[in-house]
């Protein structure tokens, strides 16, 4: 059974218009409830949270109204990151958990992502009966059997202490001056107050959401901000997460950038010494870098890639028994720790190593070198099919012969935006770029 609306996470698009209306959030809503009440029975329970979009309070109070119509019981947990939410499905026995977020798209985009009651996302066959129901008439629940909505004050506080929990006992912060961007999103309260639980000087940047900031000039897609923060406050490290906090990048004294991949290389060589990294092996997707293999190679661990979509790196954990995983984009997986991406847990973990090794943060991101690596990207119309043309796939084929052996292509649709991801590696620059344009060359002139 194939998938219409839902993509790589969750329903996504622009506010106000098709799919993300209120309409269609109703129904989904109705849809979802009904998916999770195919048992009949009574006390079904849902946990929504959101970031800090304006289009948010729409989508929340919809997606209310059509969970409740099935007979599901509501509980509203305000702004909150990604993570909390699994976190707070699970430890609320909740049936079901939903976030209303875009991630690090801008705030006229919004999303709604699905939890199951185990705290991780929903499968892609799950997603997909989702949405066969939704193409159907829903059936609402009777009068008598109508659900309940109620806000719960203290979920971030709840995901906060937990969150404080996988910071190392023996640990504190005390002395350690940091920067933390939280994208004017989700976690613009709780991330600056569990690094001042913990000890740290606290400088927060990106912590004053009025609707249509989040994400802007700010964040992990934008480290600048973040970056002049550490070297105007002199601070010894920065920590930039994304509009919903599921996503971090890290900043060392200098405001040089470190990305998913290098704190994967970190968190994986010291966990591998301590042989806690389940079957010696970091899931990845096809974007990480050649460098971060090589890396894990060299230490006699292997590195297993998926496609694109912390969802899929979360199925090949799952499926394989491994505990640590992530993306280039900063999507870190810890599975003792959580169930999806989590930003500001992966940051502690960063901060938990200067602590331990006092080491300054420039030496810890740089744990390998990168292949050089090219990204490009190319919008075009929904009613286009660019990949299937055959002067693109020809144009596909000769970059590949050409940098066989010494490097890759990967081509791709975006899963949340319409757009035609061209990335390349290769030693030789020359070559990498001429390869990538000319791919991206091809793919404008079919769109």
């Amino acid at each position: 059974m194939s998938r219409k609306l839902f993509g790589t996470d969750g329903v996504r698009g622009r506010a106000n218009t098709y799919p993300m209306t209120a309409e269609m959030a109703l129904r989904l809503g109705a849809a979802a409830g009904r998916y999770f009440r195919r048992d009949g029975g009574s006390a079904h329970r849902v946990v929504i949270g959101k970031d800090t979009r304006l289009s948010g309070y729409m989508l929340e109070n919809a997606l209310t109204a059509g969970l409740t119509s099935t007979g599901m019981n509501v509980l509203l947990l305000g702004p909150v990151p990604t993570p909390a939410v699994g976190f707070l499905t699970r430890s609320m026995r909740a049936d079901l958990g939903v976030m209303i977020s875009a991630s690090h798209n801008p705030h006229h985009d919004n999303g709604i992502k699905f939890f199951g009651p185990d705290g991780f996302k929903l499968s892609d066959e799950a997603e997909a009966e989702i949405e066969a129901i939704l193409e159907g008439e829903i059936a609402p629940a009777q009068p008598q059997n109508i659900g309940r909505a109620k806000r719960i004050e203290d979920g971030r506080g709840r995901y906060q202490e937990f969150v404080k929990t996988t910071f190392p006992a023996g640990l504190r912060l005390d002395g350690l001056k940091v920067v933390i961007d939280c994208a004017n999103g989700a976690a613009y309260k709780a991330a600056p107050e569990v690094l001042w639980e913990l000890g740290a000087e606290v400088i927060p940047v990106g912590v004053s959401p009025n609707g249509t900031n989040i994400n802007d000039r700010c964040g992990s897609t934008h480290t600048q901000t973040a970056a002049e923060a550490v070297v105007a406050h002199g601070a010894h490290v920065g920590i930039s997460l994304d509009g919903d906090a599921d996503r971090v990048m890290i900043l060392d004294q200098n405001g040089q950038v470190a990305d998913g991949d290098q704190i994967m290389a970190l968190l994986a060589a010291r966990w591998a010494e301590e042989g806690r990294l389940n079957g010696g092996t970091l899931v990845a997707t096809v974007m990480s870098n050649l460098g971060l293999e090589r890396f894990l190679s060299a230490r006699g661990l292997r590195l297993e890639r998926t496609a694109v979509g912390d969802r899929y790196v979360v199925e090949a954990m799952r499926r394989g028994g491994f505990n640590l995983g992530g993306e280039q984009s900063g999507h870190i997986v810890m599975t003792d720790f959580a169930t999806t991406g989590d930003g500001l847990i992966a940051g502690l973990q960063f901060l938990a190593e200067m602590a331990r090794t006092e080491k300054p943060a420039s030496e810890l991101v740089r744990n390998f070198e990168t292949v050089p690596q090219l990204l490009k990207n190319v919008r075009y119309g929904a009613d286009k099919q660019p990949l299937s043309v055959d002067s693109v796939k020809a144009r596909i084929a000769e970059a590949e012969a050409r940098l066989n052996g010494l490097g890759r292509v990967l081509i791709r649709k975006s899963g949340t935006e319409p757009l035609i991801r061209v990335m390349a590696e290769c030693e030789d620059e020359a070559l990498l770029l001429q390869e990538v344009e000319g791919i991206v060359a091809a793919v404008e002139a079919a769109v």
